[in-house]
């Protein structure tokens, strides 16, 4: 029961982090989420509970922990993203433009 308890609030974390930081397409990508709001709350939550000196209890300093935790690790999921999307389309107008020497990245 627990462990459906941390996955939860991890998402709703992720989910929260999302709707901050605006959402693609309208909608909440449930993947990324999970996956931001369980390392972000991980990382965040447990960080700035222990600097508080809350330990391990769920307080309002660890939940805050966790949404600015979220919050990081879905802008660097999205930063990485654009990154590589931008490669991408470089190497694809490289290939149209019929020089082979250009269509390897550097």
């Amino acid at each position: 029961m627990l462990v459906l308890a941390i996955i939860t609030f991890g998402m709703l974390m992720g989910a929260g982090a999302q709707l901050i930081l605006g959402r693609k397409h309208h909608r909440i990508d449930w993947t990324q989420a999970i996956i931001a709001g369980l390392s972000g709350s991980f990382i965040g939550g447990l960080l700035i509970s222990l600097l508080a000196g809350d330990g391990l209890e769920l307080r309002p300093s660890g939940i805050i922990g966790s949404l600015g935790g979220a919050l990081i690790v879905t802008a660097i999921w999205r930063w990485r993203a654009a990154k590589k999307w931008k490669v991408t389309a470089a190497q694809r107008a490289a290939r149209r433009s019929g020089d082979p020497r250009k269509s390897h990245p550097r």
